[in-house]
This record gives structure tokens, C-alpha cells and sequence, in this order.
């Protein structure tokens, strides 16, 4: 098994980690804080001090970061990735960003003689524990088909979209498909509520027609129970909508439905739910209409 270097621990990453610790590939961790590094150390892992030294002991280096800066701070910066490569390494980027540093980044790496993938994922927390994410690569044929071991521990559902940066357009195209349809069902069950109409028998109703989704199934019932502890924070998610609204802007195409969704998220996190799960969006249209 080729050896690999995980960098970024987090609600996703820790639990990614943990399956490839579990499938028997040998790990090398780095993480900024470091309670999740000795977690992972007394399961197996070896704990590096920088991404430069997790590239120096990895064939394979995969990345699962909040954002485009730290993904570039962290591949190109000081004590970065590209320090401690070699050539014939894979970079894995996992994380969500900007297709424009994905391609920054695929560059600067590929002039050492590194091979990249931006493999973004979908299915949060629960499919990142589970090991059913579904990943969306963008890159080259023989970097994917040399990855895909990897990714079948970490996920069910694995296309490889096209060349470097597709994976990431894909991703922006599923966080506006679910951030709007969060947005619909919450409008559904809060008119229901408001109307005196059970929710939980309106959702039932609606699963079993041409309206029903996984967001419904799922998100549906964190709605009704008001159950907003963060399976994918509301922060992150707003943060993805900037990224697709950004490349519709340099592609001189108006998403209009997807920048009123992106309002309504910073009109909750200025309210203070950042941190909440993006189904929270039910929670603000409520106290909108005058809840509690």
C-alpha cells in the first residue's frame, strides 16, 4: 500500500482519516490543531510539524481544508507540500475551492513532477463516517485511476468528471442544487406549520411524491425537530455559494437564485448561527415570520 499523508482534521477530515487508518493504509497527519493529530496517533497514525513533512513521508498527500487560502498556504507556502515533494507523488485536494486555485495549484505542483486531483466530496459528516461520500475529480486519467483504491475506502459514488478544476465546478453545481432545495423545503414546512397543518405528515406526504428528495428525507426531519447541530456548518456552505456566484461572475452568467440563498445565509450568520447546520436556514424563515 502506498503510504499516505492526510492534512487538514476536521469535522470531515478526521473521520476520512480514521476509514484509511481502518483499511490498513499507513497515514501520516497534519493537522493546526492538534488534538485530533494525537487522537489519530494512538490509532495508528504518525503525526508530522508541517505539510513540507508530511510530503516527505507520503506517496499519496490529500488535502481536506476549509478553504481556498489554506489550501494554497498549505500546498504552496513556506514548509508547504511543494517542499517536501518528489517526483511521481499524487496530490489529492479534497477540499472545496475556487477552481482558479485548483489550477494554481495543479500548475506550480505539476513543474515538479507531481501529479494532481481535485476530488471534492458530498454526503457530510455522516458519509464522511460512513465512508459513502460521493467525490467529484477533476484531473488526469492515470492520476484518477491510481487514486481509486483510495477513494473506494472513502466513498460510494466516484465520477471522474473531466480535466483539472472540473471537480470543482461540479461541486459548486451540487451546493447550489442543495443550498436552494434546503431553502424550498424549509419555505414547505414552515407554510405548513404557520397554515396549522402537521409537518411531519406533510413531509411524509411529499416523500412519497414526484417532490421527494434525500434534502426532504433528511433535512426535512432536522427541520421538524429543530435539530440544527452542524452536519455541514452554514458558514462553509455560504462560503461554497461565493465560489459558485464567482465563477458565474467570470463566466458572465447570472445565478440569481443562488445569490438571494447566499443572502439569506449571511442574514443568519450575522444573526450568530455560523456554526449551525445549514437546514438552520428553517430558522431564520421562521423568525423572519415572526417566531421565536
Amino acid at each position: 500500500m502506498e503510504r499516505i499523508g492526510f492534512i487538514g482534521l476536521g469535522i470531515m477530515g478526521k473521520p476520512m482519516a480514521r476509514n484509511l487508518i481502518n483499511a490498513g493504509y499507513p497515514l501520516v497527519v497534519h493537522n493546526r490543531s492538534q488534538g485530533a493529530v494525537k487522537e489519530l496517533a494512538g490509532e495508528g497514525a504518525m503525526a508530522a510539524g508541517s505539510p513540507k513533512e508530511v510530503a516527505e513521508q507520503s506517496d499519496v498527500v490529500i488535502t481536506m481544508l476549509p478553504d481556498s487560502p489554506e489550501v494554497h498556504q498549505v500546498a504552496l507556502g513556506t514548509k508547504g507540500i511543494v517542499e517536501g515533494t518528489r517526483p511521481g507523488m499524487l496530490f489529492v485536494d479534497m477540499s472545496t475551492i475556487a477552481p482558479a486555485v485548483t489550477r494554481e495549484v495543479y500548475a506550480a505542483l505539476k513543474a515538479v513532477e507531481v501529479q494532481s486531483l481535485d476530488a471534492p466530496v458530498s454526503g457530510g459528516e455522516v458519509g464522511a463516517k460512513q465512508g459513502s461520500l460521493s467525490i467529484m475529480v477533476g484531473g488526469e486519467t492515470e492520476a484518477f485511476e491510481r487514486a481509486m483504491p483510495i477513494f473506494k475506502i472513502l466513498g460510494k459514488n466516484i465520477v471522474h468528471i473531466g480535466d483539472v478544476g472540473a471537480g470543482q465546478v461540479t461541486k459548486a453545481c451540487n451546493q447550489i442544487v442543495v443550498g436552494l432545495t434546503i431553502q424550498a423545503v424549509a419555505e414547505a414546512l414552515m407554510l405548513a406549520k404557520r397554515s396549522g397543518v402537521d409537518p411531519a405528515r406533510v413531509r411524509e406526504a411529499l416523500l412519497g411524491g414526484f417532490a421527494q428528495s434525500r434534502i426532504l428525507e433528511l433535512h426535512g426531519q432536522r427541520i421538524i425537530d429543530s435539530a440544527f447541530e452542524p452536519g455541514f456548518r452554514i458558514r462553509l456552505h455560504r462560503k461554497d455559494l461565493g465560489i459558485a456566484l464567482q465563477t458565474g461572475r467570470d463566466l458572465s452568467l447570472p445565478l440569481m437564485s443562488t445569490a438571494q440563498v447566499a443572502e439569506l445565509m449571511n442574514a443568519l450568520i450575522a444573526r450568530g448561527g455560523g456554526d449551525l447546520d445549514h437546514s438552520a436556514l428553517a430558522l431564520l424563515l421562521d423568525q423572519m415570520g415572526g417566531g421565536e
